[in-house]
């Protein structure tokens, strides 16, 4: 029996938690939830917004699935997802963003993936106030953190069937750090013969996104770019509420919705549980029940077949309840 820490957030996060968790538990799995807090609630509880003992479940248990959380509005608090990437070291954030039949969207045969370094670029949050005027901001990229994730992407790659791997800079301008990272890529590029790999300068990929993402497959970026081209292609899909993720490592993984907690619409039971239903089936491929993770993504497809089944931001009338029995019903 494999166990895997549990966090069903706030706002909406309980209710797509547990849509969640009856399609897995359909499948009749060797696999149990220990549930903490963390975020808004924990901190309401215990003053703390990753207690300890959340923390303790993850370094036992390595795999943890995570619904939005909401982080405290206010000065000196550091968001959840950046303290959970540095405690852990999780460097790697991987984006799926796939096309669902019958989801609205302005494109066809969308299938790429994003591979976001995850622990430096602006986002190790070093700023210092020169004056009431000027505000300096450092940008961090080293060796180890750019070789990890290129060579995750790369990997991924091999072990997928992937065919090609796209490397997102800004090396034009800045020649020093994005130009660190781009050198080694072109460098462990060479260790891949077989898959095909360029470089595309990052406000040209956002244009080049949008008007032929199809000659994407996977991409790997620092931080910075990967937050925002993985929300573009998002929206390329149909939204932030069908995208999934990992942030990960080579010992621990947290498998999460990355849409925010929507505290407008919680409590009324027409949340989208299918970011966080796809990222539990990213959790099954990597805990090696790739069969049953495929059996969930098909329900969902064959679910959507039909409108009048799905939640309104799908374009149905249905509640989060409904959709989830259909999802059940078609495993």
């Amino acid at each position: 029996m494999k166990t895997i820490t549990l966090f069903e957030g706030d706002g909406i996060g309980p209710e797509i938690t547990q849509a969640t968790l009856d399609v897995i538990q359909a499948l009749q799995l060797p696999l149990q939830f220990e549930k903490y807090d963390i975020g808004q609630t924990a901190y309401e509880k215990c003053g703390e917004l990753i207690p300890t003992v959340s923390i303790d479940s993850i370094k036992k248990n390595k795999v943890a699935l995570k619904a939005p959380v909401t982080t405290p509005v206010g000065k000196g608090f550091r968001s959840v997802n950046v303290q959970l990437r540095i405690i852990f070291d999780l460097y790697a954030n991987v984006r799926p963003a796939k096309l669902l039949p019958n989801v609205k969207s302005r494109y066809e045969n969308i299938d790429l993936i994003v591979f976001r370094e995850n622990t430096e670029d602006l986002y190790i949050g070093e700023e210092t106030v020169i004056s009431a005027d000027e505000v300096h901001a450092i940008k961090k990229i080293t060796r180890k953190g750019s070789e990890r994730i290129i060579r995750s992407a790369f990997e991924y790659a091999v072990n997928n069937n992937r065919k090609k791997v796209t490397c997102v800079h800004k090396a034009n301008i800045l020649k020093k750090s994005d130009g660190l990272f781009l050198d080694i890529f072109n460098t462990i590029k060479e260790e891949y013969p077989q898959i095909e790999a360029n470089d595309v300068i990052v406000d040209n990929a956002c244009m080049q996104l949008v008007m032929r993402p199809e000659q994407f497959d996977i991409m790997v970026m620092p931080n910075l770019y990967g937050d925002i081209l993985s929300d573009l292609t998002s929206g390329l899909i149909g939204g932030l509420g069908l995208l999934p993720s990992a942030q990960m490592n080579d010992e621990y993984a947290i498998f999460e919705a990355v849409h925010g907690s929507a505290p407008d619409i919680a409590g009324k039971g027409i949340a989208n549980p299918t970011a966080l239903l796809l990222s539990a089936c990213m959790m099954l491929d990597y805990l090696g029940y790739q069969q049953e993770a495929n059996k969930v993504r098909n329900a969902i497809i064959k679910t959507l077949a039909n409108l009048e089944d799905c939640t309104p931001d799908l374009g149905g009338k249905s509640s989060t309840t409904h959709y989830t029995q259909k999802i059940i019903s078609n495993l």
